[in-house]
């Protein structure tokens, strides 16, 4: 294979562990010689090249300028992209995304308050076992470029995705086909003693077992952990020096001692009141202060110091009134939830529509539905196929009275989107049920914390006014949690000075039988499976809360609305499917244009039919019915087209290719002395299917047919 000569002399390290059943393996120096810290990491077959630059202080943030991304590489998995235009990986896929969000989360609060350096981080996937998904792999590379760097990264984490075995016992890195059959995919994130981010796509499974399961991945992740410690030893990683924008001690008591009085019980009020008088708060803060210290003084860096002060009084005021009073900042109690609201079908053309409301957190649902053929096609590294249930969410700058330009779906967008789509992917009807393509849009109308739970209800509400046939509805709570020293106090409902005050944000939803998605992030280092396990079954008592209120809006699926196009389906031979699409799909062509239908034709026989008008759906079913089934003795055939007369009978069509003779003896109960007496051409005749012989010919009677009908009669 040949050896590799580092530029800089540099020996290659390489250290390696058991993780999971597998070697997983770092090695540094071998490439990347440029980057602030680079790391391949090698398990089964799976290499990601994990790549970190620490850049210089940038003035003037008021935040951390940490980016993290995830690049999938077709060549990976020895693919090449499906497009015919755009061969070369372009603009990351909503699955890359998913992944880069899925790593930042973990590290992102591992880094100090006032950290101000430019830092990014990349984790290209070079090599992908196709056994298992690779973003936990990225993970474990991405915290050890960081902590290769020497900057105050307080890591390693590490993580795994988990699932349930068919034997009911929990197990690691799963194929994504086991994930997608099995009942929980489960990704834990932590440090080899706290958990830092849970996320989940569930099948209604128990708070317990998903708290068995988080204890299964915190022992999981120790030895991934320990082994990037080992590596950062073994290097001699020399820590860098580095300064914190943080607001002095005396800066922060100055703005304490400013705010005391004004806050606590004076604004204990509920949303917007609390909101408006928090920000007649600031603007007085900010006029009193420029004019303490001149207008001149008061801007930039000088401004944002003392903004970052009283933000942080602010903070404390909200954990005081939770910790020594068990207060909220609106005045509930700790498990309290806001007032709800909801109302469906206000958009008459929408095929589906809902409004849901808690709080000042508002989202409205549109729900779209089309034929299967509609479905979105799948082309990324990982996976190929089609999508046929997608949920998306917008949120502008308005919903949080910003000036804010309008552009294409963030992370963060995407990411809560993604949420409301797994909550709901567990209760959706099978194609064979419900034969359609499924859209939902939540649109954001005002945001006051937990928006993601708000398009979980509100996709809900919108699916069953659309006539979607649910297993279960969903609801969707999001959960705070205060730590002060040993206590902990769990928050339901969270808003927004909640969240930005707390030390977790966590999200789940689910339907009276359980969990169907999680998503928890720390904002401290990480907690104990315990408190998560508290959070869980207090979660459990909000959704159910939420739950009782949606189902007096609508609890059971509408009727369909009749702007929305109809499918039905048929079940044919496969071996049948060349003869429906034709020569060139001739016959498949001529269907649909003269029945003004549109036809998807999946491997298995199934044919989905759609069209606004019912009975050109049964057209097309008869034609292809006609095309597809074989004759029966016995049955009787109506409206066929006499297709020839001669003098000895007439030939009917009774299927298309399929003709069949009526005798002349056939056509009447009277003597005919010519068949021209009796049809002609073109005429639509019921006729009886008699026999069929050895030689396939079919024999017909239209004489039979009439007194059979005259009996029925």
């Amino acid at each position: 294979m040949g050896d590799i000569i580092n530029p800089f002399g540099k020996d290659i390290i390489k250290v390696e562990t058991e993780f999971c059943g597998r070697t997983l393996s770092l090695e540094i120096n071998r490439v990347g010689f440029r980057a602030s810290a680079s790391v391949l990491v090698t398990y089964g077959e799976t290499v990601i090249l994990g790549t970190a630059m620490v850049g210089k202080p940038l003035q003037g943030f008021d935040y951390f300028p940490l980016s993290i991304d995830y690049e999938e590489k077709f060549y990976a998995a020895g693919k090449m992209s499906g497009s015919r235009f755009i061969k070369r990986e372009g603009r990351p896929s909503d699955d890359s995304i998913l992944i880069g969000r899925l790593i930042d989360r973990p590290i992102r609060p591992l880094w100090p308050k006032g950290y101000r350096n430019e830092v990014q981080g990349v984790a290209t996937v070079l090599s992908m076992d196709p056994t298992f998904r690779p973003d936990m792999i990225a993970m474990i590379a991405m915290s050890t470029a960081f902590m290769l760097t020497g900057a105050p990264f307080d890591g390693p984490v590490a993580g795994v995705r988990v699932g349930i075995a068919e034997d009911g016992s929990y197990k690691a890195f799963m194929s994504a086909q086991e994930l997608d059959e099995g009942k929980l995919d489960l990704v834990v994130a932590g440090t080899s003693d706290a958990i830092m981010m849970v996320e989940a796509g569930a099948s209604e499974v128990t708070e317990e077992e998903i708290a068995a399961a988080l204890e299964f991945a915190q022992q999981a992740i120790v030895p991934a952990v320990e082994l990037q410690k080992e590596l950062v030893a073994k290097v001699g990683v020399t820590a860098q020096e580095y300064t914190l924008t943080l607001p002095d001690d005396a800066l922060q008591t100055e703005i304490d001692e400013w705010v005391d009085g004004k806050l606590g019980e004076a604004i204990r009020l509920p949303y917007p009141e609390r909101n408006e008088l928090v920000g007649v708060l600031k603007d007085k803060f900010h006029t009193e202060m420029a004019e303490k210290l001149g207008a001149d003084v008061y801007v930039g860096t000088v401004r944002t110091q003392y903004d970052e002060a009283l933000q942080m009084a602010i903070h404390k005021d909200v954990r005081k009134g939770i910790v020594n009073d068990g207060v909220r900042p609106d005045g509930r109690q700790l498990n309290e939830i806001r007032p709800l609201s909801s109302q469906v079908g206000f958009l008459p053309r929408a095929h589906g529509s809902s409004i849901f409301t808690r709080g000042m957190t508002q989202g409205i649902n549109i729900v779209t539905l089309a034929p299967l053929s509609y479905a979105q096609l799948i082309d990324t590294m990982e996976r190929e196929g089609e999508r046929r249930f997608m949920h998306h969410y917008n949120a502008p700058g308005w919903t949080v009275g910003e000036v804010k330009r309008l552009g294409s779906p963030g992370r963060r967008e995407i990411g809560h989107g993604y949420l409301a789509e797994r909550a709901l992917t567990a209760v959706l009807p099978t194609e064979a049920e419900f034969p359609y393509t499924i859209r939902t849009v939540t649109e954001i109308m005002s945001q006051n914390g937990s928006t993601s739970m708000a398009a979980t209800c509100s996709s809900t509400l919108a699916l069953l006014d659309a006539g979607v046939p649910l297993k279960r509805p969903v609801s969707g709570i999001a959960m705070g949690l205060m730590v002060d020293g040993d206590k902990h106090y769990v928050l339901s409902d969270i808003a927004d000075a909640e969240d930005f005050a707390g030390d977790m944000d966590f999200k789940v939803t689910g339907t009276s039988e359980g969990i169907t998605a999680l998503q928890m992030d720390m904002k401290v280092h990480g907690l104990p499976v315990s408190v998560l396990k508290e959070a869980l079954v207090q979660g459990k008592a909000g959704r159910a809360h939420i739950l009782e209120h949606m189902l007096t809006t609508i609890s059971t699926p509408n009727d369909m609305s009749p702007y929305a196009p109809r499918v039905e389906s048929i079940m044919i031979n496969p071996d049948k499917i060349r003869e429906v699409i034709g020569k060139g799909g001739e016959t498949i062509q001529r269907i649909t244009a003269e029945t003004g239908t549109e036809i998807d034709i999946k491997d298995d026989g199934m044919i989905m039919i759609s069209s606004p008008d019912g009975a050109k759906i049964e057209a097309a079913k008869q034609w292809i019915r006609g095309i597809t089934e074989d004759p029966e003795i016995g049955l009787i055939y109506k409206d066929r087209p006499v297709v020839s007369v001669m003098d000895f009978g007439a030939f009917v069509q009774i299927m298309p290719g399929k003709d069949g003779l009526v005798h002349i003896s056939e056509l009447s109960d009277e003597r005919v002395e010519k068949t021209s007496d009796v049809v002609k051409e073109g005429d639509l005749v019921n006729v009886k299917l008699l026999d069929i012989d050895d030689r396939g010919r079919l024999q017909l009677s239209m004489r039979a047919a009439a007194h059979e009908l005259n009996q029925e009669k």
